[in-house]
Order: C-alpha cells, then structure tokens, then sequence
C-alpha cells in the first residue's frame, strides 16, 4: 500500500506540468500546502542516452518528498530499464507512467495518451514497467481518446491488473487538451471500477470543487494543475476549507509581488543549465503573467511583464504597484 494513499487521507498532488512543474515552483507549492509531488514528464529514451538535459528534469530534494519521477515512452523494456536507472540515482517515492499527454510531439512517439488507442502496448508497457521498478509505479492517463472513445475503465482495470498500485484520471479526452469542461461522471466510474487508489483531475480551482469530488466520488485524492500555475494558494485554501468549510480570502497583491519576486530568486539561484538572468527572467514571463490573475490592472502589467529582462526590474514594478518605498519582505 502507497503510504500516502491510506483510507483515512486525502493527499493534494501537484499535477506535473511540462514547463512549470520544475524543482522551484514544487518546493514554493509544498511549501503552501500541496501533499504529493510528481516531475515535469521526462523521456525514457532519453534517460537511456544519459541526456543530462533530460536527467536535471528528474532533480529533487528530499523536502519534496513523496515524490514520483513520470516518463513517457512506448517501449515498456526500456522505460523498466530507465526506471530502475533513476531509482539508482534519485531514489524517487514512485515511478509514474505518463498515458495522458496530449501534446503532438509525444503522441506521435506513440507515448503519452496515444497509447489509450492501443490497449494491448498499453498493458505491456506497464507490466514490463511494474516488474522492473524497485518502486511502486502509478499511471495518469486521460478518459479517452475523444468523445467517441471514452475507455477509462477499461484501461484502469488493465492498469489495475498490470500492478499499478494508483491511477490519477485526468477528466478529459486528449481531442479536448485543455477546453472543455473535465468530466467528472467519468472519473467516478473509474473509482468505482477499481480497487486501487483513483486521484481526480480536473477543473479543481478551490476548496469547495475538492470538497464537492470528494463527497460524491470515490477518488481517493485529488491532483491539481493549471489552477495552481496562477494561484499556488489553492492548495493552502483547499485544506483549510477541508477542515473548515471556510475559503481563505484571496492572496493579496503584496503576497503575489512577494512571491513573484522569491520565485524568480530561487529560479536564479538554481541556475539550471547554467542559464543567464536574462534567460532566466524570459523563461519566467509567462509565470508572471499567470500570477497577475485576478489584481486590478493586470492586463498593464501582463504587458510590462512579457518584455521584463531582470529581477531589478521586477522589484521596481512592485515598489510602483504596491506604492510602497521599499520591497514586501518575503516569505
């Protein structure tokens, strides 16, 4: 049994997301409430070809902790062998198979949701992937292919069956990416079809949506993701109105600055792959644009913040938005 996924809890995961889900934004939401931590999807292959690229994906610390590493790939040998290679390394929670990407790159590599139209590889990759990990192996996986091609029971109880001790069920169709609305009717199918833990995924931007899934579905957890690429506090909101039945009022504009602010310190701290400021600060733009969600004039300030260049810069935006003559201290 996944200790984490005992009857009498209810983790909050963060759903790993290709360009945000990296080591900084995992520790600021762990710090903030979030349960259970998965990596940014990483290739098989490229594991195998000991990428070091591909390899500074599955970096953690044990603050994060339980922590999944997810791949993608379609050959189940060599994803069992890439497992057991970063098990090696990282020593990771659990291994998590990615069966729900919708991204075409990945699908056309026969990876990611593809694999939901070939249930007989989808088996085999997953059994091949279970005997090899020296870890508990979990699956994502979306309800289907599209609309016409809804088979998210059938592809747990396979899963099910294959050893996978845990399945978050991602509410759409990968025809859907991420429009629509996630079908939760789907998702409680799946809890109910299956014995071993279901997370649900989908549309889950406040205490009271987790609270409503978790009343009328058997899902044992939740897994959120774009909710918390501009609102990290959800998890924070979530649990208190779990244990209260309360929300939190919303993060403050200060708050937001401040975060902003730390999360672009650590993000040049970490350094990753020895990048420079200005190429720090232009892979966290579209990051601080999601943060200005819900503050009054954030349409000027997503404006200044898809050209912003420093972290000076950025300090003297919140000086001048806040009003204040000198910076929010941080967290």
């Amino acid at each position: 049994m996944i200790p984490w996924l005992t009857p009498d809890r209810f983790p909050l995961y963060l759903a790993p997301m290709a360009g945000v889900t990296d080591m900084v934004f995992r520790s600021l939401c762990k710090e903030l409430g979030a349960d259970v931590m998965v990596t940014e999807f990483v290739s098989a292959e490229g594991i195998m070809q000991a990428d070091g690229r591909t390899r500074k994906y599955t970096e953690f610390d044990d603050a994060q902790r339980p922590l999944g590493v997810q791949l993608f790939g379609a050959d189940g040998a060599r994803m069992g062998e890439a497992a057991r290679k970063i098990a090696d390394w990282k020593q990771p929670d659990f291994i998590d198979i990615n069966f729900g990407c919708p991204v075409n790159k990945v699908v056309a590599k026969n990876g990611g949701s593809s694999l939901l139209k070939d249930c007989p590889l989808l088996a085999s990759v997953a059994v091949d992937l279970v005997k090899a990990s020296p870890v508990p192996v979990t699956a994502k996986m979306r309800i289907g292919w599209d609309h016409d091609h809804i088979n998210a029971v059938e592809v747990a109880r396979i899963l099910e069956g294959s050893g996978i001790q845990a399945i978050a069920v991602h509410g759409r169709t990968r025809s859907q990416g991420y429009t629509g609305q996630a079908d939760w009717d789907v998702i409680a199918q799946v809890a109910d079809a299956v014995k071993i833990p279901v997370i649900g995924n989908g549309d889950l931007a406040t205490g009271a949506d987790i609270e409503l899934r978790k009343k009328n579905t058997r899902v044992r957890g939740v897994m959120i993701g774009r909710a918390a690429m501009h609102n990290p506090w959800v998890f924070l909101e979530a649990k208190h109105f779990l244990q209260t039945g309360t929300h939190l009022p919303p993060a403050t504009a200060e708050q937001r600055f401040t975060f902003m602010i730390r999360h672009c310190r650590l993000a040049q701290e970490s350094t990753r792959w020895g990048a420079t400021e200005l190429q720090i600060m232009r892979a966290m733009r579209n990051r601080l644009m999601a943060y200005t969600q819900g503050l009054p004039g954030s349409k000027h300030l997503r404006v200044r913040f898809c050209k912003i260049e420093s972290v000076a810069e950025l300090e003297d935006i919140a000086i001048e938005y806040l009003g204040q003559k000198t910076l929010p201290e941080a967290a």
